[in-house]
């Protein structure tokens, strides 16, 4: 994160004594990244933060991953994995879709709260498509809406409570290393720029302790095995939610894409152009409602490209794409391109985009610069027309 932060009680010296008001001495906590290297918070706990009392298996959701062979572009249905959302939460029930070995895309359609959880592989972004929730964190409450993403460093304990009235709706992006501003969008210093399309204002955070009391606290590990993606099931004696005060950089935060300022031009845009997030081998971008290419002669849907370096894939959220009319693409769905194979507008939207003004559209795209593969949720609602809807005809025509 690129600045500091201070929620609760501290003491004036960090390492130094802190005390109950009964006498008993606080135990500190430093959370930081890359061993000591990086930014890092310091937690004050009234509880020991290592007590656990038993340590079992958890069985995760299928995380099988199939390649994405023969090679093809995809569209993946994701309304349809929301057929039951009373029956599950939104950890264990996410349906992983997409993967490689640096990220995992889920999605999930929930009405019951989540278990206590730890996300002990890499940071999770979370973006909430429909709905709203409380995310209960052991930096204290954050509020999730629609349009919301949740940045959940790696290891905080948090705990997702679902708003009655309509599922939760969401897409979850979980990496094996960290996420956040782009670097390009920094000072040397950590300060987000001018020409960067959000500031320190559109990111929430925390704002006051968090604690709960309960004994034998089950929470919820997903961390790497030999085999892959594993579970595991701690016990604590009380409960992790426990903590009067932390300072630092590194905390949970949610940032609304309606904040996002998009970057238009006379003539078209390439994606990182509207970049928001980026990982480890991944970025994130945001296409959001925005004034399209002014060049008298601009044709405002995208050209036709083959990144030969990354697999594009868009998650579309509301509005009219203007590139997909044609294709089956509508809200909920997902496609998937791979690296170099050509792909851009439907036949005949170039030309019908020309003399648009303004984009109604809103979608996420994560590019990954490792080939992905498709999760068990990604293959039950695959339409298998998609790769074919460029030329009219496919392999039985």
């Amino acid at each position: 994160m690129p600045f500091y932060r201070q929620v609760g009680q501290v003491p004036p010296k960090r390492h130094t004594q802190f005390r109950t008001p009964g006498g008993d001495l606080y135990r500190e906590e430093l959370m930081g990244e890359e061993g000591f290297s990086s930014d890092s918070a310091l937690l004050y706990h009234l509880g020991t933060p290592s007590a656990i009392v038993d340590s079992t298996a958890w069985e995760l959701p299928d995380q099988s991953l199939t390649p994405n062979h023969p090679l093809r572009s995809r569209h993946l249905k994701l309304h349809e994995l929301a057929r039951s959302p009373g029956d599950t939460d939104p950890v264990t029930g996410r349906r992983l879709v997409l993967g490689n070995d640096d990220v995992w895309i889920s999605y999930v359609a929930a009405q019951l709260d989540s278990p206590l959880y730890r996300n002990a592989v890499g940071d999770e972004c979370v973006f909430v498509e429909a709905g709203s929730a409380t995310v209960e964190t052991v930096f204290g409450s954050l509020g999730a809406r629609r349009g919301d993403y949740i940045l959940l460093p790696r290891g905080t304990t948090h705990r997702w409570l679902p708003n009655p009235g309509e599922p939760l709706c969401a897409y979850a992006i979980e990496s094996s290393s960290h996420i956040g501003p782009v670097h390009r969008y920094l000072s040397r210093f950590g300060q987000l720029l001018e020409h960067a399309p959000y500031c320190e204002r559109d990111l929430h955070a925390p704002t006051e302790p968090l604690l709960r009391d309960a004994t034998d606290v089950e929470v919820l590990v997903k961390h790497r095995g030999r085999t892959g993606l594993v579970g595991t099931r701690l016990v604590y004696p009380t409960h992790p939610f426990d903590v009067v005060g932390w300072d630092g950089c590194l905390y949970p935060y949610t940032f609304n894409v309606a904040d996002f300022e998009p970057i238009t031009g006379r003539v078209h845009q390439p994606p990182p152009a509207h970049q928001v997030f980026e990982g480890a081998g991944f970025v994130i971008c945001n296409f959001v409602p925005r004034k399209v290419d002014y060049h008298p002669l601009a044709i405002p849907v995208p050209y036709y490209h083959s990144n030969v370096d990354s697999d594009e894939v868009m998650f579309y959220v509301d509005g009219d794409y203007e590139a997909r009319k044609g294709s089956g693409i509508g809200r909920g769905s997902i496609s998937l391109h791979p690296g170099g194979i050509a792909h851009g507008p439907q036949p005949g939207a170039a030309e019908a985009s020309i003399g648009a003004e303004f984009f109604d559209e809103l979608a996420v795209m994560v590019d990954t610069f490792r080939p992905l593969a498709l999760g068990e949720g990604g293959l039950a609602v695959e339409d298998p027309a998609y790769a074919w809807s460029w030329s009219g005809r496919g392999p039985s025509s």
